[in-house]
């Protein structure tokens, strides 16, 4: 008996010290790591889903920036092209006055250099009559 009583004691040795390793009950401590598990699990994928939820309003915001953005870029080029346009219309507007302000000076230019080849000319015949009505006074 004391043989077993011996073998008995390092059995009983082993059998405290699994027990203080593994606890009184493995099945509950495993149900409570379940337990505890499945309540990381789940809080995790709530995390995920607003997570998702989040990335899904962000998108929908960059979308509508974008739209946004799209749009009054769209606005500021049909006001460059309209300002353009109005520009050119301007521009050909003082075009054809300068066009017709220059015809009008060279029309002007024109006749008055006519008008001093004219008085020229009638200077010319003053002064040649009054050359003429002198050497013809000379002979009387």
């Amino acid at each position: 008996m004391s043989e077993e009583k011996n073998v008995s004691k390092p059995m009983q040795l082993w059998n405290n010290a699994l027990k203080a390793v593994k606890g009184d009950s493995t099945t509950q401590l495993v149900e409570q790591f379940t337990a505890e598990m499945t309540l990381v699990a789940e809080g995790l994928c709530e995390d995920q889903a607003r997570l998702r939820q989040a990335v899904e309003e962000l998108r929908r915001g960059e979308d509508r920036t974008a739209q946004k953005f799209a749009s009054e870029v769209e606005a500021i080029e049909t006001a460059i092209r309209e300002n353009q346009r109005d520009t050119d219309r301007r521009l050909d507007d003082m075009n054809r006055r300068l066009e017709a302000i220059e015809s009008k000076q060279h029309n002007r230019k024109s006749k008055q250099l006519g008008l001093v080849q004219q008085l020229t000319i009638l200077a010319a015949i003053v002064c040649g009559s009054w050359i003429i009505v002198t050497i013809l006074n000379l002979f009387k």
